[in-house]
C-alpha cells in the first residue's frame, strides 16, 4: 500500500505569476486544496482541477484543519496545504508537519517567493550593498503573540542591518519609536501592502513617517515594512566580485 503524501506548498506574495514552477505543477494536480483564503490569492485557488475539493482555512482552529488533512490524505487523497508567502516563514510549517509525520504520512515541502523579495524586485532595489550593509533580517514585533528576549525590536534594530519586519502594522508606533533609538530618522523604509496583488500599494518613506503614513492608509494587516540603508544606496557602491582588480578561480585579475 502506497504511504500517504500531504504537500505543503509556498503560494507567494500573491501573483500567480510568482508561483515557482513545482509549486504551480502541485497545485494543478490537487484533489484536496486546504488553503489559507484570508491570506492567498483566490486565482491560485482556481488553478487546481475543476473537480478537486476546496478548504478554507480562516475560520478553522489547527487542530480542525489537521483533521481534515489527515482524513482526506489517509483516503488515498492528494493533498496539497497552500500557504502565504515561504513555507518557512510564520506559516506554523513545523506544527503541521510533526503531526502528518507522527501519523506516518509522507510530507514534500514547496518553498515560495516571500514578500521581501517582492518587494525589492518591485523598488528595482538590493538590500545587500558592498560597504553599506551586507545583513537582511526578517523578523516582526512582538505583538500578543510575543518574541524571544534575545529577538527583540531593540536587539535587531542595533544591527542597522535591513530589517524586514512581517505582522507589524498594528504595533507601527510602537515599531517607529523602538527603531529611532538605532536607525537615523532619515533611513527609507519601504512600505509595501499587498505587494504583487492587482492592488498593491508601495511607498519609500523616511522612518519618522513610517507611523503617520500606516496610520493614514489604515495598514492593519498584509503589510511589510523594509527598512534599509541600502534603499537609498549611493550610485557608486561597487561589488568587489565583480571589479577587474578582484581575482578569483574563475577569472585572473587585471592586466
Amino acid at each position: 500500500m502506497t504511504r500517504p503524501q500531504v504537500w505543503i506548498v509556498g503560494a507567494g506574495p500573491g501573483a500567480p505569476d510568482l508561483l515557482t514552477l513545482r509549486a504551480a505543477r502541485v497545485i494543478e494536480q490537487a484533489e484536496v486544496l486546504i488553503w489559507t483564503d484570508s491570506l492567498v490569492n483566490p486565482q491560485l485557488a482556481a488553478m487546481a482541477p475543476e473537480s478537486c475539493e476546496r478548504i478554507r482555512t480562516s475560520t478553522l482552529t489547527l487542530e480542525q484543519l489537521m483533521e481534515v488533512m489527515l482524513d482526506r490524505a489517509r483516503a488515498g487523497k492528494r493533498v496539497v496545504r497552500l500557504h502565504d508567502g515561504d513555507t518557512c516563514l510564520y506559516s506554523a510549517l513545523n506544527e503541521q508537519l510533526c503531526r502528518l509525520l507522527d501519523a506516518d504520512i509522507a510530507v514534500e515541502v514547496v518553498p515560495g517567493l516571500s514578500a521581501y523579495q517582492a518587494t525589492a524586485a518591485a523598488l528595482s532595489a538590493e538590500l545587500t550593498i558592498p560597504g553599506l550593509v551586507q545583513t537582511i533580517v526578517l523578523s516582526r514585533a512582538g505583538g500578543r503573540t510575543g518574541v524571544p528576549e534575545r529577538e527583540t525590536l531593540a536587539q535587531l534594530a542595533a544591527l542597522q542591518a535591513s530589517l524586514c519586519l512581517y505582522l507589524s502594522a498594528r504595533h507601527v508606533e510602537e515599531v517607529q519609536a523602538e527603531l529611532l533609538l538605532h536607525y537615523p530618522a532619515d533611513t527609507p523604509v519601504a512600505i509595501g501592502y499587498r505587494v504583487s496583488w492587482p492592488d498593491q500599494w508601495l511607498t519609500v518613506v523616511p522612518l519618522s513617517d513610517i507611523a503617520r503614513i500606516s496610520q493614514e492608509r489604515q495598514l492593519i494587516r498584509t503589510t511589510l515594512y523594509v527598512v534599509s540603508p541600502a534603499l537609498a544606496a549611493p550610485g557608486e557602491a561597487r561589488s568587489k566580485l565583480y571589479s577587474a582588480s578582484h581575482t578569483h578561480l574563475f577569472r585572473g585579475g587585471a592586466a
